[in-house]
């Protein structure tokens, strides 16, 4: 046996306390996340004791980002990211120049240069994936509007931050760090670059989009569910590891492309699920090897510098998107989801930081300053989420902030005058287009029932009513927006949104104006039925319990006509 096992004992000490940690982080309600970087402080050199192997680490820490790259692109869906283009595009983009504009003025302040002030704005400006999806799944709002505008918002966000990982190594000698433009001019140097990417892309999109779906499907077919598993891993680590000796991009970007192709594999679910287990646990081991850089001793030396750090994350960011998503005409809700998801920074904070140090750019205080920053605004993060329902209702209850931000004079949140009036007596309320309201709305036009759509996706508002049909852009939480779908002369309300956070208010506005109208609500928790049924919401359907009941009385009607089947033959 070799004595050498600085491998094992860093793999051993990093998941092991990871876990410890972990679960102490999830006890004191907070993100897993905390706990992973909290036990790379500990094992790392800053901390007295035990000190795991950082060159190691630091390669573990490279898998990670592949993983983490690869289960982006996996989950990347151009459609989604159409659905909530047009706040999602232009909203992310200004809200990184804004942000990043902040990271440069602080930066202008301490003495760096403006190559490190650019790169320490754009590592503040980008929010975790991780803790978003994690914060929206616990409140049950993934699915819904708000839930799509913010993952919408940091998928965009996750593509500029690409960019800028392909890019920063071309520009560095430009921007003070070092390499970028040796033997050649920058601009000359940045078209290499750009065409080692673009002919990256062009082979990932033509040759990596055929090949590598029909290869999954090939393993797919031999029934060996371990082939199957190492077929998606080496696909990652594969590619991204070519791509960089090949092409010269960054292991990043190949991951993330790996990740884009095999999603259009029919398997990709499939993929997705198989892969998640050596995901989560690269993913630890990069957190915690994150959490190895971190020097406590920063909290005590830079206290303002780390509090105006956390200030710029958690609260200018956050007015930033605020602002920018009411200029969008989109409501009051959705401005301070999107707000309280951006109040964080994560993963790509770390690789950009990373990117930093290793080209020059940053200086060494720097990395901790942007550590710092992530631990306390993830700690931070289900207090920010909290404070969403109280402030809302706190500018509503103001009339003059209320009608300033909800923006009454915004034309698709009334029904336009040339609406046939005969649609709205007797019509049904759809509150929610989406893949169920969608399909509620095509039954009751296909039997000539009249109805009119609320939903707070603006584009889903326009196309309809390029369609002739009668929609209102809003929250129907929000009394003018059921006003403004003539809930008063409707015979029922439908609610087809997931989102149950303002259903309540619906029906209690919906029965208000119309005593006599019928309620309908979909739900996917017990809890929230058992609550809705208490306050005589009408009919309320569980998503589970419906699925369960159409499963069942299909079987049911199989078998009878199988004992039929079977009597007549005897």
């Amino acid at each position: 046996m070799p004595h050498d096992v600085s491998l094992i004992t860093t793999i051993a000490a990093a998941l092991g306390l990871g876990l410890i940690f972990g679960m102490l982080a999830i006890r004191l309600k907070l993100p897993a996340l905390v706990g992973y970087l909290a036990a790379g402080i500990l094992i790392g050199p800053a901390t007295p004791g035990f000190v795991a192997d950082i060159e190691l680490s630091a390669q573990l820490a490279e898998i990670g980002v592949m993983l983490l790259m690869f289960g982006v692109g996996l989950h990347f869906s151009v459609d989604d990211l159409l659905q909530v283009r047009r706040i999602a595009l232009p909203g992310a983009i200004l809200q990184i120049v804004v942000a990043t504009a902040m990271g440069v003025g602080l930066a202008h302040w301490w003495g760096w240069s403006l190559g490190a002030g650019l790169v320490f704005g754009l590592a503040l400006s980008v929010a975790s994936t991780v803790v978003l999806l994690r914060a929206l799944e616990d409140r049950g709002i993934l699915d819904s509007i708000n839930g799509q505008i913010a993952v919408g918002w940091l998928v965009v966000e996750d593509l500029v931050t690409v960019l800028v990982l392909v890019l920063l190594p071309a520009l560095s000698g430009w921007l003070g760090g070092s390499g970028g433009q040796e033997g050649g001019t920058l601009w000359k140097t940045l078209a290499l670059t750009l065409g080692q990417v673009i002919a990256f892309i062009v082979f990932m999109l033509v040759v990596g989009r055929k090949l590598f779906p029909w290869l999954l499907w090939r393993v797919a077919r031999t029934g060996s569910r371990e082939l199957f598993t190492l077929c998606v891993i080496a696909a990652a680590v594969g590619i991204a590891y070519g791509s960089s000796r090949i092409f010269g991009v960054s292991f990043a970007l190949g991951a993330f492309f790996a990740g884009m192709v095999l999603r259009e594999s029919e398997l990709s679910h499939r993929a997705a699920e198989e892969s998640l287990p050596l995901r989560d646990a690269f993913s630890v081991l990069f957190f915690v090897s994150v959490g190895m850089l971190f020097d406590p001793l920063v909290l005590v030396q830079y206290p303002l510098q780390v509090l105006a750090v956390v200030a710029v994350i958690v609260i200018g960011k956050s007015i930033a998107a605020f602002v920018l998503v009411l200029m969008l005409r989109y409501p009051l809700n959705t401005a301070l989801t999107v707000s309280a998801s951006l109040a964080q920074i994560g993963e790509f904070s770390f690789i950009l930081a990373g990117l930093g140090m290793s080209l020059g750019l940053l200086p060494k205080e720097a990395q901790s300053f942007i550590l710092a920053g992530a631990i306390i605004s993830i700690a931070l993060n289900p207090a920010v989420f909290k404070l969403v329902e109280p402030l809302q209702n706190w500018i509503r209850s103001k009339s003059d902030l209320a009608r300033k931000f909800e923006r009454p004079d915004d034309p698709l949140a009334e029904l336009p005058m040339t609406t046939d009036q005969n649609k709205l007596n007797g019509q049904v309320v759809l509150v929610g287009y989406g893949r169920v309201g969608r399909r509620i709305a095509d039954d009751l036009a296909a039997r000539g029932i009249h109805f009119v759509v609320a939903d707070q996706n603006r584009e889903r508002i326009e196309e309809l009513r390029k369609q002739g049909i009668p929609a209102v852009a809003g929250d129907a939480a929000e009394p003018a927006v059921l006003i403004q779908a003539h809930i008063a002369r409707a015979s029922m309300l439908v609610v087809a949104t997931p989102d149950t956070f303002g259903v309540r208010a619906m029906i209690e506005t919906a029965r208000a104006l119309n005593p006599t109208i019928q309620t309908v609500v979909r739900t996917h928790s017990e809890s929230e039925a058992v609550l809705l049924r208490r306050e005589k919401a009408g009919k309320v359907f569980i998503g589970e319990h419906e699925l369960a009941t159409s499963m069942t009385q299909y079987i049911l009607g199989s078998l009878e006509q199988q004992e039929h089947g079977t009597s007549h033959s005897q």
